[in-house]
């Protein structure tokens, strides 16, 4: 009789087997970041690397969120609306707790992760899927999944949701009305925006974060936010959803 082959993994045409393409499967990932459309595009790495993402916009929220439930993974951003990521790192690094990445557009952003404590940093725009994927896994132990230990990610680009940016511009031009002058917004602003330009690839939003720099009037860099508010679309195509409710992500 002849022997039996071992079992291979059906691979339907186009895609990759499960395990293989999902090897953060079994991951919780906190992201504490507050631009949306950022968020939503680590979703959609998360998504398709098998992990489970949840948001907290500020220190406030992660406070909440750590209060109840321990991620395996932590990823801060440097700059957020009510105080510094570096802060969070710091209380949470050295604790035998999750994993901890910091994430920023600042040039210096690495180094004050990584003197706060973190265990390594994710660079604005962030990576594609395959690069991401390599940068969690380089840090995570095998006890943390239950997916393959290698890559094998796409390395395509993600695209976040449209919509999500459009709520980050609005969110920037709200806090710009409120503070326009004060130098806490100011701070906060510059990061933002450098974020989404970074992230979106939009010259536009780079001369704004630009124009927080240069001077202290806010007529230019509100002006850039009403126009590219105005060019975005008002309503979703038919089908389409705003991200918020999908799912892996809270």
């Amino acid at each position: 009789m002849a022997s039996r082959l071992p079992a291979s993994p059906v691979v339907l045409p186009g895609l990759l087997p499960v395990a293989m393409s999902l090897p953060l499967r079994g991951l919780t990932v906190l992201a504490v970041e507050d631009s949306r459309f950022a968020s939503e595009a680590l979703r959609l790495i998360c998504q398709r690397s098998g992990a489970r993402l949840r948001r907290a916009e500020s220190l406030a929220a992660a406070a909440s969120h750590l209060g109840i439930y321990r991620p395996d993974l932590v990823i801060v951003d440097l700059g957020l609306p009510d105080g510094r990521g570096e802060d969070l790192i710091s209380g949470l690094s050295g604790t035998g707790g999750p994993v901890v990445l910091g994430t920023s557009a600042d040039s210096d952003g690495m180094t004050r992760a990584m003197r706060a404590g973190a265990a390594g940093y994710l660079g604005k725009p962030l990576p594609d899927l395959a690069g991401f994927q390599a940068a969690v896994l380089a840090h995570l132990c095998d006890r943390h999944l239950h997916g393959a230990p290698g890559g094998g990610g796409d390395p395509a680009a993600v695209e976040p949701d449209p919509m999500a940016l459009r709520d980050d511009l609005r969110l920037a031009e709200a806090r710009l009305q409120h503070a326009p002058t004060a130098q806490a917004t100011r701070d906060w602003l510059r990061g933002f925006l450098a974020g989404l330009a970074l992230q979106s690839g939009d010259e536009a939003l780079k001369s704004a974060a630009e124009a927080v720099s240069r001077n202290g009037d806010p007529g230019p860099i509100r002006a850039i936010l009403s126009e590219k508010i105005r060019q975005m679309p008002a309503f979703l195509p038919p089908g389409k959803s705003s991200g918020s409710t999908r799912q892996g992500w809270v």
